[in-house]
């Protein structure tokens, strides 16, 4: 998945980055307002970590904007102010979700992934499709109860074909969403991993699971 920070410090920023990064997650990141919005409404994340107080325009600004525009990307509040009052009105602009400094990374990392899932319409943290486990918090795959080892873009494509499942997703949609923004959006890099994973949900299935539409993208199972 990828995620946009939005945050000034760049001591927390770095560190958010590092952190989420190691965690399997894909991040772009701004360390102003104006900057920050304008990936928030160019590219399409699946999610945005907004921090309120920003240089040059405000996270409350920002979220405003975003809504107006239809944009509907779940946005968590970074905020070092926890009245009640501030969180009625961000959450009224429309935030799905804040977090108050300081905070845990393992709880933000926890509310990032509540986020997703409902936005994505899932209750459950595990993601299964027939014969198919994810469990996108520890990053393990099992095929038939037995745990596959996928590289770590490996299973970041098949989490994201997996969430989309049954929809067939473009190369464009799974480069968007799956590299972050310096990645060469003409590498065969793509091709090669999607071979890869084909290969070895086929040697533990002995059938297809990763399929190619001719002019359209790829899904899982048909």
């Amino acid at each position: 998945m990828r995620l946009l920070i939005v945050e000034d410090n760049e001591n927390i920023l770095c560190c958010m980055k590092d952190i989420l990064t190691v965690k399997g997650l894909c991040v772009d990141t701004a360390d102003n307002g104006i900057e920050g919005e304008e990936k928030a409404f160019v590219n399409d994340y699946d999610l945005i970590l907004l921090d309120l107080v920003l240089p040059d325009k405000s996270g409350e600004e920002i979220l405003k904007y975003l809504r107006k525009e239809g944009v509907q990307t779940p946005i968590i509040i970074i905020t070092a102010n926890n009245s009640s009052k501030d969180i009625y009105n961000i959450l009224n602009c429309g935030a799905d979700d804040y977090i108050v400094k300081p905070f845990e990374y393992e709880v933000l990392e926890a509310r990032i992934q509540a986020v997703l899932r409902r936005f994505n319409g899932r209750g459950n943290p595990i993601i299964e499709i027939k014969n198919i486990q994810l469990n996108p918090i520890t990053r393990n795959v099992y095929v038939n109860k037995k745990r596959i080892e996928l590289t770590p873009k490996e299973f970041d494509i098949l989490e994201y074909l997996a969430v989309k499942h049954p929809a067939i997703i473009s190369s464009e949609e799974l480069l968007e969403h799956v590299y972050d923004e310096f990645f060469d959006p003409f590498s065969s890099v793509l091709r090669v991993h999607i071979a890869k994973l084909r290969k070895k949900l086929k040697k533990c299935t002995g059938s297809g699971v990763l399929f190619n539409i001719r002019g359209k993208g790829y899904c899982l199972f048909r």
